[in-house]
């Protein structure tokens, strides 16, 4: 999306400079003060009223002065007004000082957690699932964030949006909390949370894993875009059937499991039946008949495929009656 932001081309003079100036005016103010009143206990003369006059309007000048100071930390912006007109956005680290009829917004543009509960929610299937996210975000443009979006609104005290940086980035993250669960709900209504038939290789929410997170990932992008938010990364963290349903999904489960597990030791079973009987037969071990090899079949697979082990039974009679 098009971006408004610019940067303040303004006059931004040294800070640590300015501080000396202002102090230099300060005292000389003070000291003017203190002459005057001194040489008008002495005289009535009105040259001394004007260096009173004079000597308190530089005091009225100084003290605005020193609100043009200003400092900032790595990773940190001034967005700057001229009565409400936006003039551009600061961002160099340092001490400085602007001219002090410029309003000013001190915003952070360092990474932010999420760690958003859990929220129920259907899947394409219509089970109430569980799922929650953990997320990244940062600012990445001021202007948006601070004129596109009602921050205002959405602030806890909307009286220190203005001038509190904590109260500003607490309000924008109640929109980001907002949207992340709303692109929640969005991406977990399109996907299964598992895949019931193993054989459609559908994309599920429990094996999706990296591009279930790149999807949530955009649709986050799409959403916070207009807040000027920038995702850094976006994962699902939790993911769970929701409680009333949870216990007859693990007896799903488990029974998928078994009939998954009884397949594998049959088809393992046939496989042993059958190199059993070919190296019996290879080898000229002993002659089987057909009644003979599907009773050696039925004893084996009963061996092999039972929960129990079996109970040896001796034959003593012969194979040949």
């Amino acid at each position: 999306m098009e971006t408004k932001e610019f940067e303040f081309k303004g006059t931004v003079l040294n800070g640590f400079l300015m501080l000396f100036v202002n102090l230099g005016l300060l005292i000389l103010s003070i000291v003017g003060i203190v002459y005057s009143i001194i040489l008008l206990n002495d005289s009535d003369g009105s040259e001394d009223g004007w260096l009173l006059g004079g000597s308190i309007l530089l005091l009225v000048v100084d003290s605005i002065m020193w609100s043009g100071q200003n400092l900032l930390e790595p990773n940190e912006a001034k967005v700057i007004n001229w009565f409400g007109k936006y003039s551009g956005t600061y961002a160099k680290t340092g001490f400085f000082w602007i001219n002090p009829f410029y309003g000013t917004k001190k915003v952070s543009l360092r990474a932010r957690n999420l760690d958003a509960d859990p929220i129920k929610v259907n899947d394409k299937t219509g089970n109430p699932v569980m799922i929650g996210l953990v997320l990244v975000w940062k600012l990445k443009d001021t202007y948006k964030a601070l004129f596109e979006v009602d921050t205002q609104t959405m602030a806890s005290n909307p009286n220190t949006v203005g001038s509190d940086t904590k109260g500003l980035m607490n309000a924008l993250e109640r929109f980001v909390r907002v949207q992340s669960d709303a692109a929640l709900r969005q991406v977990a209504g399109q996907y299964a949370y598992d895949d019931e038939d193993s054989a459609t290789k559908e994309l599920t929410l429990r094996g999706g894993g990296d591009e279930i997170n790149q999807q949530l990932e955009q649709k986050l992008d799409e959403r916070l875009a207009l807040a000027g938010i920038e995702v850094v990364e976006a994962r699902i963290n939790y993911l769970a059937y929701a409680p009333e349903i949870a216990a007859v999904m693990l007896r799903r489960q488990q029974a998928t499991a078994i009939i998954t597990a009884r397949e594998k030791i049959v088809e393992g079973a046939v496989s042993m039946v059958k190199m059993a009987l070919d190296k019996l037969s290879n080898e000229n071990i002993v002659e089987l008949d057909d009644d003979k090899k599907a009773a050696m079949v039925s004893n084996l697979l009963v061996v092999l495929c039972g929960d129990e082990s079996a109970q040896p039974v001796v034959n003593t009679g012969t194979l040949n009656h």
